[in-house]
């Protein structure tokens, strides 16, 4: 079904038959998949029910397309090495992770189960970038290099955003309700527009980050940032002379 979706957003770069209606193929897929998770978290629907579900999804196709096209320009925006957009859609982990999280996403927001997570962990498994379905990602996303990334299911992400490779935006802790169970409530970050995350840093916890801050690598963030900041380790110390292993 992903493959059916890349051909109907991206048909210049799929080797899938032009004569193919795409949008039916991915009619009768979803719907059979859709079918095989009655019952799962109780979702309990008909065939009209079904059928409807998998027509609302359609209909968001040319939405999705128009995302992934400017994930595809911010990448071409941020990366110099980039020589065009069929690069970029070719080559960079972000149009498959991408690809896969705003079709989860959808499905996510239509109530399906299973089926959206299921997308987003064949797209982690392929690329090593973890994105929680129900996460909210604003047009004009980029990733850069990417494994390792997590961004956990409350996340909030405006536009123009930028994550280099092993940026967490995770939870720094939960609650538990009186059965002992953790509950579902908002626990991971905010990111306003124009943020950029260099790699390796975790932000943990319902902070936000304002909007047109950049935040270094290798940093531990769990209090909000205002915006137009720049958050930066303390520079390293220089040892003066190394000298039969002296001074490690």
């Amino acid at each position: 079904m992903m493959d059916l979706v890349k051909y109907v957003v991206f048909p210049d770069y799929s080797d899938i038959p032009s004569w193919i209606d795409g949008k039916e193929a991915i009619r009768g897929i979803l719907e059979a998949q859709i079918a095989a998770v009655y019952g799962v978290d109780g979702f309990d629907a008909s065939g009209e029910q079904i059928a409807a579900l998998a027509s609302s999804f359609i209909e968001s196709i040319p939405e999705i397309g128009r995302l992934l096209s400017t994930d595809v320009d911010a990448v071409s925006h941020n990366d110099p090495a980039v020589t065009d957009r069929g690069e970029v859609i070719l080559c960079y982990p972000l149009v498959k992770v991408m690809l896969h999280y705003r079709v989860a996403h959808r499905l996510y927001l239509l109530g399906i189960p299973r089926i959206p997570r299921m997308l987003t962990e064949m797209a982690h498994s392929e690329t090593g970038i973890d994105i929680h379905p129900a996460a909210v990602i604003g047009e004009h996303f980029a990733i850069d290099h990417g494994t390792g990334v997590v961004i956990g299911a409350t996340s909030i992400i405006g536009k123009h955003c930028m994550l280099y490779q092993g940026v967490t935006l995770g939870a720094r802790n939960f609650n538990y309700d009186s059965n002992g169970h953790p509950i579902d409530e908002p626990r991971h970050p905010i990111l306003e527009d124009n943020v950029t995350v260099y790699s390796n840093t975790s932000i943990l916890g319902r902070v936000h980050i304002g909007h047109d801050s950049i935040i270094g690598g290798n940093l531990w963030i769990t209090n909000d940032v205002p915006a137009g900041t720049k958050v930066v380790q303390s520079r390293s110390v220089q040892i003066p002379s190394f000298d039969g292993g002296g001074g490690i």
